[in-house]
């Protein structure tokens, strides 16, 4: 099985880990350098599951990522010498509530079931 997230998984579990992955994201494609101790090396089960954990949350990380672009290009709205519109104000806090009530997936590629707020002129 392949697994996207496999060297994500990997480091999330090991951070220390020295391993090549030579092809696909597999477990028959991955090898441990030779220096490594046996000991800390995570279970494929361990790893497995990780991986699949990260490869759930992936459409929240490019939903914050995606959000915090926008509220950082409005960021000028908000200095101390201007007032924010209501409208503004509106905006920048339905883009800090899209975590907590958007469902986003992924769909080729790309992130896919969040409606947007609109920006304000």
């Amino acid at each position: 099985m392949i697994y996207p997230f496999l060297p994500d998984a990997i480091y999330a579990l090991e951070p220390n880990a020295h391993f090549r992955i030579n092809g696909n994201f597999t477990f028959e494609n991955l090898t441990w350098e030779p220096h490594v101790d046996k000991s800390i090396i995570p279970t494929e089960q361990a790893i497995a599951q990780k991986a699949n954990e990260l490869e759930a949350a992936y459409p929240m990380v490019l939903l914050r990522e995606e959000r915090d672009k926008k509220l950082t290009e409005t960021d000028w709205w908000a200095m101390s010498d201007r007032t924010m519109t209501s409208e503004q104000t509106a905006y920048r806090q339905a883009l800090r509530d899209l975590p907590s009530t958007a469902s986003p997936t992924i769909e080729n590629g790309q992130l896919s079931n969040v409606t947007w707020p609109t920006k304000p002129e």
